[in-house]
């Protein structure tokens, strides 16, 4: 077992110590989890989550990934997530949210990358959102590959159905989903704690950086910060989706692992060029 990162007290309360497998690579996975230094320039809330994940071969994902770049993998195993969720109180910390602009619910699809075995993070392939001006102002702004789509969360119990269909002009292919799940037991060992570091749930979810390429192709890393994630096991009821496909990464099976989460509260950093 190889012990990757020390960290300061708070942060190790939160999220404990990290030890790994040899194949996993030596990378610094909780670095992330301490807020940096400056101000955040924006705030928002994200609840009812769901991480829905497939194992995907490294091959199919490294020509969608700019080259300076490694593919973080699982137990040499890379994964692909399908994340729909609803998005509120999203406003620049200089003002309040606004009504229909603050409001709306997201869906993206991601993998996951790391920089030289630092800042392990996420790396977005597609993200809808059902806020045409949200849109036009994450491709504006963060250089993210946003489409502007319909879509539709509805909660009953522990059953929750998320769908979404696409209507973005500038989408070529169609991109739907449409997956209900059902949620089961808190994974947390206690109320504000992650779960186990080491741990498949901990890789998958456990994510405080984002990597995005500029207009002229500049690779460039944000992070966010929030509590660690209040994690419960999920099983998918039934899941049919395009939108891995129109992300050119063609799976159309049931999802390998679900999770579900209430929610968190986020603070926003700024996009920083990365030094090569």
């Amino acid at each position: 077992m190889l012990t990757i990162l020390a960290v300061d007290s708070k942060c190790s309360k939160l999220f404990g110590s990290y030890s790994v497998r040899k194949d996993d690579l030596a990378v610094e996975r909780l670095a992330a989890c301490r807020r940096r230094a400056g101000k955040a320039i924006g705030y928002q809330r994200w609840s009812g989550l769901l991480f829905a994940h497939w194992r995907v071969p490294v091959a199919l994902l490294r020509p969608l990934i700019p080259r300076e770049l490694e593919i973080d993998t699982f137990q040499q195993e890379a994964w692909l997530g399908l994340v729909p969720f609803h998005m509120s109180g999203v406003r620049p910390a200089c003002c309040p949210a606004l009504p229909f602009v603050s409001e709306f619910h997201e869906t993206n699809i991601r993998t996951y990358v790391h920089f030289k075995g630092r800042e392990p993070g996420v790396w977005f392939l597609s993200l809808d959102a059902a806020c045409r001006l949200a849109v036009e102002v994450a491709r504006w702004k963060w250089h993210l590959p946003y489409f502007h789509a319909e879509m539709y969360l509805r909660r009953e119990g522990d059953e929750v159905r998320y769908s979404s269909r696409r209507i973005d002009s500038r989408s070529p292919r169609r991109a739907d989903v449409d997956i209900s799940i059902r949620i089961g037991e808190s994974l947390n060992p206690e109320p504000g704690v992650s779960v186990e570091p080491g741990t498949l749930e901990h890789f998958l979810a456990e994510r405080y950086v984002l990597y995005a390429n500029d207009h002229r192709g500049r690779l460039l890393r944000g992070r966010v910060h929030h509590s660690p994630y209040p994690l419960r096991s999920a099983e998918v009821v039934s899941c049919r989706q395009t939108l891995a496909a129109a992300a050119e990464v063609p799976v159309s099976r049931q999802p390998d692992h679900a999770l579900f989460c209430e929610g968190v509260t986020v603070d926003i950093f700024p996009l920083r060029r990365v030094s090569l």
